[in-house]
């Protein structure tokens, strides 16, 4: 997992050849386009945007997520957002692996709770679990996905 500035997204290009162009659309005007999924090349590399009006934590603590396929790159255009990761293996399955919507849900308790102000993003990547979209209020964001395989 990976927590920084936009502005110092170029420390992180070297790790994945998608993330420049991943970052240069977060750079982007982000307010004016339309929740849903936004292709940047299909299933390579898209786009989540939401609205979201959150739970708080005890309603993301049952969200707690993790994918095998595509790295997420969380970041809040308006918030900020309350994300929580575990950092070891989650073993207390609700939603077996869909590989589909390459996700798998948990009830494992996360180890820590991040805040993210808007700026900065949050990268998660395969098989990291985390609890996204914790929110005491209303939450803009965009996720990026990107295919690893």
């Amino acid at each position: 997992m990976i927590l920084d500035k936009l502005e110092n997204a170029e420390r992180y290009f070297c790790i994945h050849p998608r993330f420049k162009e991943s970052f240069e659309f977060l750079r982007g005007d982000l307010k004016s386009i339309p929740d849903g999924r936004l292709e940047l090349d299909g299933e390579k590399l898209w786009v989540n945007m939401m609205h979201w009006k959150g739970e708080g934590r005890e309603g993301a603590q049952r969200r707690v997520e993790a994918h095998k396929k595509h790295i997420d790159i969380h970041f809040p255009i308006s918030g900020p957002e309350d994300l929580g990761f575990r950092s070891g293996k989650c073993t207390h399955v609700t939603k077996p692996y869909d590989s589909k919507k390459d996700m798998e849900f948990y009830t494992d308790p996360v180890d820590e709770w991040l805040i993210i102000p808007v700026g900065w993003f949050a990268i998660f990547f395969p098989g990291e679990a985390h609890a996204p979209e914790a929110v005491h209020g209303e939450l803009h964001k965009a996720t990026v996905k990107i295919m690893t395989e």
